[in-house]
Parts: C-alpha cells; structure tokens; sequence
C-alpha cells in the first residue's frame, strides 16, 4: 500500500472511532454498505475524495455533537424506537420534536456541529416516524437555506396518498388538524395541527 493510501485508510480508522458508532452505522450514515466501508478501511478500495472528506467531517460533527450533549438523527431515531415499543406515542412526539429544536439551535449557532443531522439514521421501526423525522430535519435546513440532508428526500421518508397519517389532537377534530398542519409537513404525508408542534 502506498503512503498516500495508508493516510487514507488511518483517517477513515480515526473517523470510524470519532464517530462513536460501529461500522454498519456509521458506513449507513455515509450512504454506503459496511462491506464497501470494511474494503476502504483495508485498503483495498479507495474512496472518492469527496467520500473521504464526508466522512471526516461527519464524524467530527458527530463527535462534537455527542460531547456537547447535542441529539442526533441516530440518538433521535433510537428514543422514539424505544418509546414505540412501549406503546408511548405522546413521548415519541416529545423527542421528535425535541430532536427538531436541537438541530434548530445547532443551525442557528453550530454550523460544523449541524452537520451530524446530515447522517442517515436507522430506521425507527415505524414508517410513519420515519417520515416525521424526515420531515422535520428537511424543514429545518431549508428554513435557514441550507440544503436539505439527502436521506430525507428519499421515498421511505414520504407517506403515499393510501399511508397518510393524521396525528391525533386533544382539541381539534382530523378535518381541523388537516386544515391547520403546515404545508411543508402535509407534503410528506403527515398532518399534524401547528399547534402541536410548537415546544415551550
């Protein structure tokens, strides 16, 4: 292996520790399979430049963003797992929309640190919150004009006509909670009253 390609794979080495996960999630959070993420590390596939640079700022963001305390779209997507499988939609909603309003303060404050909600996250076991958690990170970005994160524009991240999901509401009735959810939200397929997404 020449030298240029033993700096190439150290920095994926040093970026797979910084990132804090294992190699299936942090190559699913670059887009890529663990096995091609296993052939750049041993060198005997090289990744592109701009794959390389990916994944060292990813991981550094993701760094940052675990020692500050700062959720993520992994940590965001694994508490509302849990809370699903204990039946608890309201807590579900609550971390949704508490990871929301932690990448809203990390875009308004923490540009390099913003780029942790860039990672794909595993699946929250239910489509419907998959779409959520798309959703909202999608809003996000766009709102300060920053490029939305390539996986939540993927289909998996959008409920077909069939799949629409209306979340319930203590006060108003579904054709209220339609009339009053963003559109930004209602082109995922999701409605949900504005109201209920305002946090204190």
């Amino acid at each position: 292996m020449d030298e240029d390609s033993a700096e190439v794979v150290r920095g994926l080495e040093q970026a797979l520790a910084a990132s804090g996960l294992n190699q299936a999630e942090f190559a699913a959070c670059l887009g890529t399979s663990a096995s091609r993420f296993s052939a750049y590390r041993a060198g005997r596939t090289v990744p592109s430049a701009a794959f390389y640079l990916r994944a060292l700022r990813l991981a550094a963001a993701l760094e940052s963003a675990r020692d500050s305390g700062w959720m993520t779209p992994m940590s965001t997507a694994r508490e509302i797992r849990l809370a699903l499988r204990q039946g608890d939609d309201v807590w579900a909603l609550k971390i949704a929309l508490q990871g929301r309003d932690h990448l809203r303060e990390l875009l308004r404050t923490d540009d390099a640190t913003s780029d942790a909600w860039t990672a794909s996250p595993r699946t929250t076991g239910d489509r419907r919150w998959d779409a959520l958690l798309g959703a909202l990170t999608r809003h996000e970005f766009m709102t300060v004009g920053r490029q939305a994160p390539t996986w939540t524009t993927r289909p998996a991240r959008h409920l077909d006509r069939d799949d629409e999901w209306v979340l319930p509401s203590l006060l108003l009735d579904e054709p209220e909670v339609r009339a009053t959810t963003p559109n930004w939200l209602a082109e995922h397929g999701i409605y949900a009253a504005e109201r209920d997404l305002v946090t204190a």
